[in-house]
């Protein structure tokens, strides 16, 4: 029968071996996410994503068996504990089959590379920023702050605005008296400059798009552009080029109507 000595001296020995053995796991995590650091972009952020749930699992399974090993080391025997996580096991196969479902959605996104932490994406009705990536829930803040726990079982969808490259399309309207000729060209140069301009030039990618008319509306004949810029640029970007533009009809008299209705009188 082991004394009391004997048996705090074998529980610092596994504790410590639990211990330097996460240690090991998390150097190693380090190691790996230098080598991603290296590479950027998309290789930086999916192992970063990565890293923090297997951490996560790894701890939980770690500290699980160093508190089953501790137990048996002061003679307690661990079999009612393993008979109760088979008991517990089945209800929750027969009672937790969304948990199941979660997790197991959770993993796929992992594994697909979806979309990342950091990324904006929009899932399950809600668009944000992607906080945090766990194997049962997605955590995102929306534009007001507000934080969504969202189950992955529920993500059907998910669109990532934030992948590669984006291409923000630009609509503005003219008034129907307008040289419709003369105002493309007017918007073709606008977004010319702002592709050639030392500040905004670096977050857009290549030459801007005209697509001409793209709907006569009830108001206004709609000209429709688009750019191609860095992922995480698009809004920015196009903030940008519909003030320039606006500042540029307004010198060259090109008008932006507002919606108007014409009433005639039945007795005139």
């Amino acid at each position: 029968m082991p004394s009391v000595v004997e048996n705090l001296i074998r529980t610092a020995i596994v504790v410590a071996a639990g211990g330097g053995l996460y240690w090991l796991v998390v150097r190693l995590g380090h190691q790996f996410l230098r080598r991603a650091a290296a590479k950027g972009g998309e290789h930086q952020e999916r192992a970063e994503t990565l890293w923090i749930v297997l951490r996560r699992v790894i701890l939980i399974v770690l500290v699980i068996s160093v508190v089953f090993v501790v137990l048996d080391t002061w003679g307690f025997s661990i079999t009612p504990f393993l008979a109760l996580g088979t008991v517990v096991g089945a209800a929750v196969g027969f009672g937790a089959q969304n948990l199941i479902k979660d997790v197991i959605a959770g993993f796929f996104i992992l594994v697909e590379d979806q979309f990342h932490v950091g990324d904006t994406v929009s899932i399950a009705g809600v668009t944000g920023t992607v906080e945090d990536i766990q194997l049962r829930v997605t955590v995102m803040r929306d534009y007001q702050g507000v934080v969504h726990f969202i189950p992955n079982g529920q993500i059907s969808v998910a669109s990532n605005y934030t992948s590669h490259f984006s291409k923000p399309v630009i609509d503005v309207g003219v008034d129907y008296g307008t040289d419709i000729d003369h105002a493309l060209e007017v918007f073709r140069d606008e977004l010319e400059r702002l592709v050639s301009d030392p500040e905004w030039g670096s977050k857009i990618m290549g030459e801007p798009e005209i697509f001409g008319v793209n709907a006569l509306d009830d108001s206004a004949v709609i000209l429709r552009g688009r750019l191609t810029t860095v992922a995480d640029e698009r809004w920015a970007v196009r903030r940008e080029a519909l003030r320039r533009i606006k500042n540029r009809f307004d010198a060259e008299g090109i008008t932006i109507p507002f919606p108007q209705i014409t009433v005639h009188r039945a007795d005139q």
